[in-house]
């Protein structure tokens, strides 16, 4: 089940179209039905509240104006697990090295 904190993705006409991050869900006055808010991570970023049930919030096809929506979950990627420092990135275990800063050049045409 999608859960508040939870990144998905929303699929607008069967094809992905922006991911979102669910910031709140709430009952709503109509019986089996939320209120949830997603903070859509788009540029700008907005709010949006959408009235829904719960079998729509874990990925059931819906449709809203006449167009099919789906809410798909991003799962995360459990082979990634967090370095425990900077030899294991460079290969020397128990030893450190700086990182090498690369500087970023921009042409001014």
């Amino acid at each position: 089940m999608n859960v508040e904190g939870d990144v998905v993705l929303i699929h607008y006409q069967d094809k992905p179209a922006l991911y979102a991050r669910i910031e709140a869900i709430r009952q709503d006055i109509k019986k089996d039905w939320y209120q949830v808010t997603f903070l859509l991570l788009t540029l700008p970023a907005q709010t949006v509240t959408w009235i829904l049930r719960e079998e729509y919030i874990n990925g059931v096809p819906f449709t809203m104006g006449g167009h099919s929506m789906v809410i798909k979950e991003v799962k995360q990627d459990l082979s990634l697990k967090k370095t425990e420092g900077v030899g294991e990135l460079t290969g020397k275990k128990g030893k450190s090295s700086p990182a090498k800063v690369i500087p970023l050049k921009i042409n001014k045409d």
